[in-house]
């Protein structure tokens, strides 16, 4: 066996402590790098917070490697929770995990591990990478669709991939469950950390309240013909879709249909009005480059994801230049949601994605 040094970064799950634990064992030489991303003080209860550092030190030293903490607070600041608050702020949702993995994992971690001497990152991620045609890699959805990550990894270009391990791709979560048993790591029955890891109580809009970013806005809530509903104290506190909380009655089920941030302004309606099948990306980022050569301007057939937990639906891609797209569906797909990510698949590889900017009328 080729012995590497590879980088595991560890957030003290069972996830990255079994990478850590699987490398190790195979007789790699592993360092194990936790970022601090919060002041611990805002992150109690997270995933960022210091009681993960703790166990990810643990961890390690259970595991005989050595462990590092490394300090991302103001860089996931600038990179990560501004964009997070100025999409609110837009009537958008954001998704932080994409700019977090694009940004400060797969960036500064990765420049981080490579400054140690490392060849190789690893990451507790269920995604597989692959070689493909040529010299290309792949990245490929995990073998446990339940777990899949790929999503949230889009952004990954050739040079990424080239450093980058995903060593429980082939895994299912209860198989990593049992490796770590097997190899008596004290994560083996941690919990799964869950939601936005810098809103470990999952209220978004008490965490927006909290930084000072929104303050309480009286507005009205209006049906899609105009009539008002009733009152709410700031846009950021809907989504697209959203059926609870709304804090009107109507003798019926009412969903965000549309939010105006400039007239602040919520539009609900029926659900029929939340189902739309065309909307425009940008910022688009391909896993291979050379795809998009010859496709500019072309329909190009593709599974596509608007959300984590949508299933990939057939649609075509029209490239109109190399950062945007037209996504057009076969079928109608239930609230779009501009700031979330689009991201396209051909059967189980990844071809990239981008933003969703706008949802278009049919």
């Amino acid at each position: 066996m080729n012995k590497k040094r590879i980088v595991v970064a560890m957030s003290g799950g069972v996830d990255s402590t079994t990478v850590a634990a699987l490398l190790k064992k195979e007789g790699h030489e592993v360092i194990g790098i936790t970022m601090q991303i919060l002041d611990y003080g805002d992150a109690e209860g997270g995933c960022c917070s210091l009681d993960q550092v703790v166990d990810a030190r643990r961890g390690a030293d259970q595991i005989g490697i050595p462990h590092y903490v490394v300090n991302f607070t103001e860089e996931f600041e600038n990179l990560v929770l501004t964009d997070y608050v100025e999409k609110y702020r837009s009537g958008k949702t954001p998704i932080p995990c994409v700019l977090c993995n694009q940004h400060v994992k797969f960036d500064l971690l990765m420049k981080r591990a490579l400054e140690l001497g490392a060849e190789y990152l690893a990451t507790g991620h269920y995604a597989r990478i692959e070689k493909g045609n040529g010299n290309a890699l792949t990245l490929k959805r995990a073998c446990d669709e339940s777990k899949d990550q790929t999503y949230f990894l889009y952004t990954l270009t050739q040079k990424e991939l080239g450093r980058l391990m995903f060593p429980l791709g082939a895994l299912t979560k209860d198989e990593v469950r049992e490796l770590a048993r097997e190899m008596n790591l004290r994560q083996a029955d941690k919990p799964d950390s869950t939601g936005v890891c810098f809103v470990p109580t999952g209220n978004y809009r008490d965490f927006l309240v909290s930084r000072g970013a929104f303050t309480e806005r009286e507005g009205e809530i209006i049906n899609t013909e105009g009539v008002v509903l009733g009152s709410h104290k700031g846009v950021f506190s809907f989504t697209l879709g959203q059926r609870r909380g709304l804090g009107i009655a109507t003798g019926r089920p009412m969903y965000v249909t549309e939010i105006e941030p400039d007239t602040n302004r919520v539009i609900v309606g029926e659900e029929d009005k939340i189902y739309g099948t065309k909307l425009l990306a940008e910022n688009l980022t391909w896993i291979n480059s050379t795809y998009i050569a010859g496709r500019l301007e072309n329909k190009v057939k593709v599974k596509a994801k608007i959300r984590y937990r949508h299933s990939a639906s057939d649609a075509f891609v029209t490239i109109n230049k190399e950062t945007g797209a037209l996504v057009e569906f076969e079928n109608p797909q239930r609230a779009i949601t501009p700031g979330q990510a689009v991201v396209f698949y051909d059967e189980d590889e990844v071809l990239g994605g981008g933003w969703i900017k706008e949802v278009l009328k049919s």
